[in-house]
């Protein structure tokens, strides 16, 4: 079908859903690469405009990526609740925005968004974003409620939980414990302790893992730790008897990238049913952790839908979520700025898709997460990581990535601090996960409303990890 907007007498045509929904895109760098970008500014409000006025229904009869080709959009279609659609059935894209800002007002707002949710596709979802400002992203994702839990519970009103991420290049483990009780100190780890391994060698995954598992246990800490190897590594390792607690993929928003990724769909079920199988958890039994990212699919050469066209990154982005609704994880997180340049260009772009990602995911009914994150030849700095972080947190994002300093000294790029997790919480009022904030406070590391306290390292019992013993 094609479409049409006329703006101060020039008529701006659009061949498909795919080239309208890639044009309506605010402007970054990987759609440009793609070439699907809108050429002008012009272009990109006509577009935005016409997109407005899609009925919501119409995604469904006019997919994206092609049914027939895709094991994703076969989920997506196969999997859609047309009883929880019937309540917006009737909408536009521009009407479906305006009724999820009068929801967001409302006292029922978590219950009536979670009752939709499974009546959402996710090209609905990033249909909406498109035509949403900042500020439309962050006030509805705040009036969105999705918990899930292990040994902690993530998402619940009023904290924000993070992800101790002690990477190190050798993976010494040494200095992965130097800045575990770095991170333990300040009030860190709520999420998950998660390594990414210098390598995918199930000796070296089975090594940290134990050593994990021996460090919550000797003391007593509420938490789960996962080495991000292969799903299909850990899968292996599980049937090893090694003590794995959360299971990692990268996932994308097509069948073509996340075969880039080693998976598919069925695999992915199977890490999940492995993970559910131990039964480590305590208060919940979510056992999978997800990661995405805008341009994943322009990255791997699997971003073209419906005629051959390019899909926007941020559509496919919000694809991927599908698949993580799928495994109900205990975390998903988007790593924003990860990627690079060609795909988000500055901290502009960046501040932007980790709004969209935040909001997409949530609204689809998941804990959502972001590494709020920069490489270093990108045109952004810690003062834009601040800002991502502080909307973040006021758009009730479930946790955040925090290594030691900023700089993940492995991966080599800029994430956020310990320090910067502290931050977030006491500007904005925030706790950590309830469980782990009990912990914290029964070794006297936080008071009684979740604020860390001073310890001399010295002084601490958490002291043998130190020295690493």
């Amino acid at each position: 079908m094609r479409y049409s907007q006329t703006i101060a007498g020039t008529t701006h045509e659009f061949d498909g859903l795919v080239e309208l929904m890639a044009k309506a895109t605010p402007r970054r760098s990987g759609d440009e690469l793609a070439g699907c970008a809108a050429d002008s500014d012009a272009e990109r409000a006509a577009a935005a405009w016409q997109l407005a006025d899609v009925p919501l229904s119409r995604f469904l009869d006019e997919p994206l990526v092609p049914y027939e080709s895709d094991e994703v959009t076969r989920l997506i279609v196969d999997t859609h609740d047309r009883t929880a659609f019937t309540e917006i059935a009737h909408l536009t894209v521009g009407g479906f925005r305006d009724w999820l800002l009068e929801i967001a007002s409302r006292s029922d707002a978590g219950e009536r968004l979670a009752r939709v949710g499974a009546g959402l596709t996710p090209e609905m979802v990033a249909a909406a974003s498109k035509i949403m400002r900042n500020q439309d992203l962050i006030l509805v994702a705040a009036a969105a409620r999705v918990t899930s839990a292990f040994r902690t519970t993530i998402g619940l009103p009023g904290r924000i939980a993070t992800r101790l991420q002690p990477n190190h290049p050798t993976d010494d483990p040494r200095g992965i414990a130097a800045a575990t009780l770095d991170g333990l100190l300040m009030g860190c780890g709520d999420a998950v302790i998660g390594i990414n391994p210098a390598s995918d060698s199930p000796r070296a995954t089975a090594d940290l893992l134990h050593m994990l598992d021996d460090i919550r246990q000797r003391f007593e800490i509420p938490m789960q730790s996962c080495v991000l190897s292969h799903v299909t590594t850990t899968v292996d390792l599980i049937e090893r008897g090694v003590p794995v607690d959360l299971v990692f993929q990268s996932i994308a928003g097509t069948e073509g990238a996340n075969k880039g990724f080693g998976v598919t769909l069925d695999i992915l079920r199977e890490a999940d049913e492995a993970g559910r199988s131990l039964g480590r958890g305590t208060v919940g039994d979510n056992v999978m952790y997800l990661e995405t990212g805008q341009g994943s699919a322009l990255s791997a050469g699997a971003h073209l839908g419906t005629g051959g066209k390019p899909v926007d990154q941020q559509t496919l982005e919000t694809r991927a979520y599908a698949v993580a609704r799928l495994l109900r994880p205990l975390l998903i997180n988007t790593v924003v700025g990860f990627i690079g340049p060609e795909y988000l260009y500055d901290g502009k772009q960046i501040i932007r898709a980790g709004l969209e990602d935040h909001f997409c995911g949530k609204l689809l009914g998941l804990p959502m997460g972001v590494d709020v994150c920069y490489t270093n030849h990108a045109e952004a700095d810690q003062d834009d990581m601040d800002t991502l972080l502080t909307l973040l947190g006021v758009a009730g994002a479930a946790f955040v990535i925090a290594v030691p300093g900023a700089d993940d000294v492995m991966l080599g790029y800029q994430s956020l601090s310990f320090h910067d997790a502290l931050y977030v919480r006491e500007a904005l009022g925030l706790r950590p996960a309830p469980e782990f904030e009990s912990w914290l406070a029964r070794l006297g590391m936080a008071d009684g409303g979740g604020r860390i306290l001073p310890v001399d390292p010295g002084e601490s019992p958490l002291l043998p990890l130190a020295a690493g013993r």
